[in-house]
């Protein structure tokens, strides 16, 4: 019998599978059997492989032909099967030796003419792969993506025929060409610079950048919101090394990672609110990672957020707790991390005018009541910064000459400051506190504890808005360079949290 290895993924964790491919003597018509809970896609390998080998000129054996993937209840999804069973079978012939080809990883497509072909999950595969001290085969056009995972052993054939003849001695495999993989993605665009006016909401979202807050826009149409939001990719650190691996896996995963170069700048996901719980969680028959996971060490922007399907929008509460998203299906869970920054903006109302006279509807503000309920509660108390973005005035959109705005450089500059205080104090950004984490690197005075008791309680504060507003008045201070918290701090920080329900004008 021949025992090769494969990989399949659910969510973020491998489990290998064991190709294994006998052959022996059966009826007299010859069979070709692919057992071990193999969906439509795998099954389908037989008649790929079948017109690969007479393409090889090479013949199966009048026997019966059995490929079982094990472990058996294990469901196995995808056609990157193809390139390990055909392996096997050229072992079990003695095209191939299994004694080499049992040291490595093996994934793959193949065409009918016996070309190797793109397949999702190589990233992972090979880090997977180098973690176990094995080496990876896989497509020939994704040697590189294989490569970026730092693993030297790597066979990246582009048809069957190269592979082939790698092991036979007539031609050796060339080591993946790794010279573009570090090629810089293009760099975020636009400046804060470019943005005149709204100068609250400039600061509110440097401190957003500053401690990963949450954050709500809320403004008539043309005030700037979505150009506010698109512009905080250029204020944010950069990335680390793991989480640039890490995100890259997620793309890996999710057949997104073409461009054989790493995700070295942070994600900027703009969702569509016609957008389906299953694009944004994550899920289908593979369960592959949804937009909250691609925005993963990024930016998760939502705009017109009371257009959402409010089943849609309730996903995002479990995420923006823990940090992950679990996709359960009857016979497997995925779980992959979701780490992002939800930045959200709305219209005040249907007609975005609530509260100017000349341009609202007749229907204010009874409409716009009806329309801030299509978010939940629970939604809005876990975003930390709430904002209002007034429409701007003409007179500020003129260049000041004597006073210019700033640069993302320059506030950037501040939040990097601010952030590298968080991670050599508590290893993690002020968003991610919790608890005693939390009790302990604000530790308030009984004179500001006293003040912010007393506004929690005024504005009706839920125990989840009152840390809150703890989080964000520690990354206030940060900002200021301070290890101290100050009643300014939290006087700010109150100004970013909705009083009941009438926030938005809504009486």
């Amino acid at each position: 019998m021949i025992s090769l290895n494969s990989i399949i993924f659910h969510g973020m964790d491998a489990t290998r599978i064991d190709v294994q491919v006998q052959i022996v003597n059966g009826l007299a018509k010859p069979e070709f059997n692919i057992i071990g809970l193999a969906d439509r896609a795998v099954k389908e390998s037989a008649e790929r492989i079948r017109n690969v080998i007479s393409a090889l000129n090479l013949h199966l054996p009048p026997k019966k032909l059995t490929v079982n993937l094990s472990p058996a209840d294990v469901e196995k999804t995808g056609s990157h099967f193809d390139l390990p069973i055909l392996c096997g079978i050229l072992c079990a012939i003695g095209v191939l030796p299994m004694e080499k080809l049992s040291h490595y990883v093996i994934m793959g497509e193949i065409g009918l003419d016996g070309a190797i072909v793109r397949t999702d999950g190589v990233l992972p595969a090979a880090v997977w792969a180098k973690n176990n001290d094995m080496g990876i085969i896989c497509p020939g056009s994704q040697g590189a993506e294989a490569a970026l995972s730092g693993h030297n052993d790597i066979l990246a054939p582009t048809h069957v025929l190269e592979l082939i003849n790698h092991f036979s001695g007539a031609a050796i495999l060339p080591t993946p060409d790794v010279s573009d993989i570090h090629k810089a993605q293009p760099a975020p665009t636009g400046d804060f610079a470019e943005v005149f006016g709204q100068e609250s909401a400039k600061r509110a979202m440097e401190i957003a950048a500053a401690g990963g807050h949450a954050m709500l826009m809320v403004g008539p149409p043309g005030s700037g919101k979505t150009m506010l939001a698109s512009r905080l990719p250029t204020i944010l650190p950069e990335m680390t090394a793991d989480e640039i691996l890490e995100t890259s896996v997620i793309y890996s995963i999710a057949g997104q990672l073409g461009n054989k170069s790493l995700i070295t700048n942070r994600p900027f996901r703009s969702v569509h609110h016609t957008a389906s719980p299953v694009s944004l969680a994550g899920g289908g028959s593979n369960a592959k990672p949804g937009e909250i996971s691609l925005a993963h060490n990024g930016v998760l922007f939502l705009d017109e957020l009371p257009e959402f399907d409010r089943a849609t929008l309730e996903i995002l509460r479990q995420p923006m707790e823990s940090g992950k998203i679990t996709i359960s299906r009857a016979k497997h869970n995925a779980t992959y991390p979701a780490r992002f920054q939800l930045i959200a903006a709305m219209n005040p109302c249907p007609c975005g005018h609530l509260g100017n006279a000349a341009l609202s509807c007749s229907r204010a503000p009874r409409c716009a009541e009806a329309y801030q309920n299509k978010i939940s509660g629970p939604l809005l108390d876990r975003i930390d910064l709430h904002v209002d973005v007034d429409a701007v005035n003409p007179w500020d959109m003129k260049p000041v000459t004597d006073k210019p705005n700033e640069t993302s450089a320059q506030i950037r500059a501040r939040v990097v400051a601010a952030r590298a205080r968080q991670i050599a104090r508590q290893g993690k950004v002020n968003a991610m506190l919790d608890g005693a984490e939390l009790n302990a690197v604000t530790n308030l005075s009984s004179e500001l504890t006293e003040f912010l008791n007393i506004a929690a309680e005024k504005m009706s504060m839920s125990a989840r808005g009152y840390n809150r507003i703890k989080r964000i008045a520690r990354t206030i201070a940060d900002l200021r360079g301070s290890d101290d918290i100050e009643m300014s701090d939290i006087a700010e920080a109150l100004s970013y949290r909705p009083i009941g329900r009438g926030k938005y004008g809504v009486k």
